[in-house]
């Protein structure tokens, strides 16, 4: 399993570039050498420090400003104001690691509350139009969701410990799109930021981009759980003084719309989350293949 490392600010709904990258990275060989080309080019170009410490996304001082604050051009990282050079994970191109969705779909999310915090954690999507290629600016989002203190499962600073809510993903989106989430701590100045690169294309969870394009959804949490991450660093602040070496990888589940109606709007899947880093999806209980695996078996 990972250590416990510094930071536990990056959320993946869906998997976050750094998380993506980072899974990319060490499912080869173990090392840090991602296949995906945007990958490789911000490994390039900020190092491998970065990403082993992919969760330290964050601005100690971010005090939930918006624009005018954070650049346009350098929403995926905040600013660049984290202890690590994250810029690399700013460039726009459409290669990115990419989690395929269906609109109108209502998903689950699950965020480890390793170190729970109080504060808002605030959904942004692009509004139609917006390419990949485009630089990211505040202007090409739309917030779609503000969840304050959402509800916890499991004791903080265990494996099975999260924040879960549900989030209906805007209905009529096509083709790609980038959903850009901003955790605001009411306890402290620190912000945490991340962007995920998605499709609406009908999809329910796959993950294109990664290695040879053949992992799924199971493979990639096996991935990330199974590697002995040593080289996080102790290095999150804003705590005054609190809790400075915890840290895990966040967890989510997107859940069909079809899940049984008389379940609670809160309820838990029934498919158990895998443990540490992992990003799982499950309908109907099963695990999501990568979407060009199903149509090699169905050959």
């Amino acid at each position: 399993m990972p250590t416990s490392a510094s930071a536990h600010g990056a959320t993946m709904l869906p998997g976050s570039r750094t998380y993506m990258c980072y899974v990319d990275g060490i499912a080869g060989t173990g090392g840090m050498n991602p296949s995906n080309p945007a990958c490789a080019d911000a490994v390039a170009q900020s190092g491998t420090t970065a990403l082993y410490n992919w969760f330290a996304v964050l601005d100690s001082n971010g005090g939930g400003k918006t624009e005018g604050y954070i650049p346009d051009g350098e929403l995926c990282t905040g600013g660049n104001n984290a202890p690590f050079d994250f810029t690399g994970y700013d460039a726009a191109r459409p290669d990115w690691p990419t989690t395929h969705l269906t609109a109108g779909e209502t998903v689950k999310v699950k965020y480890s509350n390793w170190a729970a915090h109080p504060g808002d954690f605030d959904v942004y999507i692009t509004k139609d139009g917006w390419t990949p290629d485009t630089p990211l600016a505040w202007g090409d989002l739309e917030r779609i969701q503000t969840v304050t203190n959402p509800p916890q499962q499991g004791g903080v600073g265990t494996e099975e410990g999260h924040y879960y809510w549900d989030l209906q993903l805007p209905a009529g989106k096509t083709g790609k799109h980038m959903i850009y989430i901003h955790w605001i701590r009411s306890d402290s100045p620190e912000n945490f930021y991340s962007c995920s690169d998605v499709e609406f294309d009908g999809g329910n969870g796959e993950v294109t981009g990664l290695g040879e394009d053949e992992m799924s959804a199971q493979e990639i949490a096996e991935v990330a759980e199974n590697f002995e991450n040593t080289q996080a660093k102790p290095v999150h602040t804003g705590h005054d003084g609190d809790h400075v070496t915890h840290g895990k990888a966040v967890e989510t589940e997107a859940v069909a719309a079809t899940e049984d109606p008389a379940a609670s709007s809160t309820a838990l899947p029934t498919a158990a989350a895998v443990g540490g880093a992992g990003l799982v999806v499950f309908v109907a209980g099963a695990a999501v293949y990568n979407r060009r695996r199903q149509a090699g078996q169905q050959d």
